[in-house]
């Protein structure tokens, strides 16, 4: 009787080893690359039968991916979902379509089918489409120029659009959009479901169009980078909180990504602002978000004004004087004036104070200026008096930084630069993770 706990511990150690190696290969990996005529973002996904290498745009902020299926879509796996199917009461958009003005396709069908009103990030036009499930693959981190495991993915085919204005302003070469929004049905909740992981995901966006960056599904971690560093243990983390309802399908939460600033610095001057702005109020204006529809960070008039003046000041102490700006900056600096440092230009930081003092993302130089010729500009962008958002954090304030979005414990982790490390997002080492 003695040997039966000792069996009992084998057995118990045997088992979670299993799914130790189970969820180490499922381990999912997906190359990010950038635009540079819109500056935006791509996703690299395995989609359809037999699997074909598809291009979507990446949002942080959208509910259900979605795809141009009257152009691009071949594939003998794909099926409409029900409009009176479980699923589809589930996902309660309150549509249902069909077409008989067309032959039957991904895009067309003649029963009642679920439908869904995808928006364009970028332009905020709207389109009908009909929810269908197909087959769909990732690559490993074992094997990463591969498609992985398939399983299935839920997603919106658009009707045929004339003009396009789905799809106007997206990354250029995007055939659709992958969601990587707060919500039920986004990508990363889809494949946490599909492989019993934790919805956890990260996002490494590059730096450059030339090297590609990443996201990485279903694990919390570590994250390798050359030369042998380990990011998981260097990320700062600050709640995630609701964000206000969003204009399209309003029975839905906020898909985006929304977190507590109390305070901007610069170097360490407290830039003054109207901290009201930073709240959202009962009309669900103001508050801070992430998001990759924008290029650059969009501050609210005042908010923008006060940290210009700020950063202006700062500089000032650096012998930089300011030259013509170029739109859309309102401030620029003779690209030789400035010292070039291991985090890009030499200019002061800007910090954005987190939930206490003590949780602090700061911008450096590389990500908080962006090059236009011979000149180096604050990489900031006015907008406007009264938006819905008084912060949009944008896509160059997050290149080559790691952001791990926890939807467990609702957090957000986060790197700051790389270039501190003395690696970039191009630089993940899937042979350590």
């Amino acid at each position: 009787m003695s040997s039966l706990p000792h069996q009992v511990l084998i057995t118990f150690l045997l088992f979670f080893s299993s799914l130790f190696l189970h969820s180490s290969q499922q381990t999912l990996i997906s190359p990010i690359s950038k635009d540079d005529s819109t500056k935006l973002y791509t996703l690299l996904i395995y989609l359809k039968t037999p699997l074909q290498p598809s291009k979507l745009h990446l949002d942080l902020g959208s509910f259900l991916p979605y795809y141009d299926c009257a152009r691009h879509y071949k594939s003998s796996s794909y099926k409409p979902l029900p409009g009176n199917s479980t699923l589809c009461k589930d996902l309660n958009t309150g549509i249902s379509v069909s077409c008989d003005d067309r032959p039957v396709g991904p895009d067309c069908f003649r029963d009642d089918t679920c439908g869904f009103v995808p928006q364009n990030p970028v332009t905020r036009k709207t389109a009908v489409g009909a929810i269908l499930t197909d087959k769909f693959a990732l690559p490993t981190t074992k094997k990463p120029g591969l498609p992985g495991p398939v399983t299935e993915l839920l997603l919106t085919c658009t009707f045929p659009d004339p003009n396009s204005r789905i799809y106007k302003g997206l990354a250029k070469g995007s055939n659709g959009l992958a969601a990587l929004g707060r919500f039920n049905y986004s990508l990363p909740a889809q494949l946490s479901r599909a492989f019993s992981s934790p919805l956890i995901f990260a996002v490494c966006l590059p730096g450059s169009s030339t090297a590609p960056g990443l996201a990485l599904f279903n694990t919390p971690g570590p994250y390798y980078f050359s030369p042998t560093i380990n990011l998981s243990k260097s990320l700062i983390y600050t709640p995630l909180i609701p964000g206000p309802g969003p204009t399209v399908f309003e029975q839905y939460k906020s898909p985006d990504y929304y977190l507590g600033l109390t305070s901007i610095k610069v170097n360490s001057f407290v830039v003054p602002l109207n901290k009201t702005l930073l709240d959202i109020d009962e009309n669900g204006k103001g508050g801070v978000k992430i998001s990759t529809y924008t290029p650059y960070t969009l501050l609210q008039t005042s908010i923008f004004k006060a940290l210009v003046n700020a950063f202006v000041k700062e500089s000032a102490k650096l012998n930089l004087t300011v030259t013509a700006a170029v739109k859309p900056f309102s401030v620029c600096y003779a690209a030789d004036k400035i010292t070039s440092t291991r985090v890009g230009p030499g200019v002061p930081t800007v910090d954005l104070v987190l939930q206490s003092d003590k949780v602090i993302w700061r911008i450096y130089g590389s990500n908080s200026m962006v090059r236009v010729d011979d000149k180096w500009c604050l990489g900031f962008v006015d907008g406007g008096l009264n938006p819905r958002t008084s912060i949009v954090i944008g896509g160059h304030q997050l290149e080559d930084n790691l952001l791990q979005f926890d939807l467990v414990r609702e957090r957000l982790g986060f790197s700051s630069s790389l270039l501190v490390y003395s690696t970039t997002c191009a630089n993940f080492d899937s042979t350590k993770n």
